[in-house]
């Protein structure tokens, strides 16, 4: 009866998995944006009698598969949302087939593929020997994990211990770029903190945290900055921040969700002295490694206290029995770690260089047709990302993006950066090639030309 059953499940697997053959396949040729005319018919009452397998895959194959999209192509330029790499994706496939828990007790296989991708992602990213960490749902999970340790540890060197939580805590200061991403605000918000009291740091023109703005620091101040600005890409000097904090013994936190990965190419390198002198650091492997979502990754020189402040204990589990469960929030969850070990195998380490300066130098050359079209790129291109505006006539900006996504040519969206509207254009695709870039600017050429004829 178990084998019977379990060969349905297999079928419905080797179905599924066809479907998504298929809409991979297409998906580079065929219009960017979603196709939403049909969501309705996803939504009907709820069945007394469930329907079979095959019917629920053909409905989500077409009125899901024509919502969706095309993020996974070459042509989305929008959030800096990658794809998933051919190993990678497989990994997911296989790995939703094996269900398995990241635990030593319930499946050591994928939780020895989850500390051997951490191990790979400090050498790559040249952290300290002593940093670990755990895979997280995404880069604000690992935002707020490392933020409530850091709380603790502040407080804790305070005498304030753990176990008391807030309750008749001394304060703490935040010191943040003016420019830190916002789900680093948010995580701050969910680790108990406060964000109106927040010392905030002036940027530069290119949207780095300026050192010599910083006010005094002391033991009770957590530092925020960033590796990768949203709309520049520009890393924050993190040297200068660093041994500021190092001297007054102050908690520097790097968020570098998307732009930490650049520090494996050959154009950024001098923008990362001093990532060292920091406490943790965020990465998302979804974001630029190009891992499916879920791949948050927390990383910290101080894993006891990572530990101290998300182990768990449990009558029924062993003593000694460590997991990512004492190292992030999730207790039971899927082995998300096991896809960058796979990408990341599949790669090497020149594959993931070859990448990221694959991304760069993309981004270089849409900077500067962007530029012969007569619009404006008041940055240095850092790594992957491109603000762009039209001197005199910004709001056109708007205009152009709907304009694009309609015509389904490409995808991005709007952005407003240094009180100047615009858009910005993200490169974060592993397919992304020298074609997709030139229906880009060609989709952009179009609109300006078409709004500027009718106005």
């Amino acid at each position: 009866m178990e084998n019977s059953l379990l060969e349905l499940q297999a079928e419905a697997f080797s179905d599924a998995a066809s479907r998504g053959a298929r809409y991979l396949r297409q998906i580079g040729s065929r219009h960017v944006d979603a196709n939403i005319s049909r969501l309705a018919e996803l939504g009907p009452s709820l069945p007394e009698q469930g329907l079979d397998v095959k019917s629920v895959l053909d409905l989500m194959e077409t009125v899901g598969g024509e919502g969706t999209v095309a993020t996974a192509a070459g042509r989305y330029f929008g959030y800096v949302i990658g794809g998933a790499l051919p190993a990678a994706s497989g990994a997911r496939a296989l790995l939703s087939a094996w269900d398995q828990v990241a635990d030593q007790l319930t499946g050591p296989t994928v939780l020895e593929m989850e500390k051997v991708a951490l191990s790979w992602i400090v050498d790559l990213l040249e952290l300290p020997q002593e940093t670990s960490g755990a895979f997280t749902t995404g880069a604000t999970m690992a935002n707020m994990t490392l933020l409530v340790t850091a709380r603790d540890t502040l407080l804790t060197r305070q005498g304030h211990s753990r176990g008391a939580g807030l309750v008749g805590a001394p304060p703490l200061r935040i010191v943040a770029s003016r420019e830190i991403h916002a789900t680093v605000l948010k995580s701050v918000r969910m680790a108990g903190l406060s964000t109106d009291g927040i010392e905030w740091v002036d940027v530069d023109g290119e949207g780095r945290m300026l050192a010599s703005k910083m006010p005094k620091l002391d033991g009770s101040t957590l530092v925020l900055c960033q590796s990768g600005n949203v709309c520049t890409g520009a890393v924050d000097p993190l040297k200068d921040i660093g041994e500021s904090c190092n001297a007054a013994g102050a908690w520097m936190h790097v968020d570098g969700a998307f732009g930490l990965w650049s520090r494996t190419g050959n154009f950024l390198t001098r923008a990362f002295d001093g990532l060292e002198l920091a406490d943790s650091w965020v990465v998302d492997s979804h974001k630029t490694l190009n891992t499916p979502y879920d791949s948050g990754v927390a990383l910290c020189r101080h894993p006891e206290e990572m530990q101290a402040s998300m182990a768990i204990g449990a009558g029924y589990l062993p003593a000694t029995n460590q997991g990512p469960s004492d190292r992030a929030p999730e207790f039971s969850r899927s082995a998300r770690g096991a896809e960058t070990w796979a990408a990341l195998l599949s790669l090497g380490r020149q594959g993931v260089a070859d990448m990221v300066t694959r991304f760069h130098r993309h981004a270089v050359r849409i900077a500067r047709e962007l530029r012969d079209l007569g619009f404006e790129v008041p940055h240095e291109i850092h790594f992957n990302q491109v603000f762009a505006t039209l001197p005199g006539n910004e709001e056109m900006c708007e205009r152009i993006v709907t304009h694009v996504q309609a015509s389904g040519e490409a995808w991005f969206g709007q952005a407003t950066w240094q009180r100047r509207k615009g858009f910005r254009i993200s490169v974060s695709n592993w397919t992304t090639s020298d074609d997709d870039v030139d229906r880009l600017v060609l989709a952009i050429k179009g609109a300006k030309a078409h709004i500027m004829k009718t106005d």
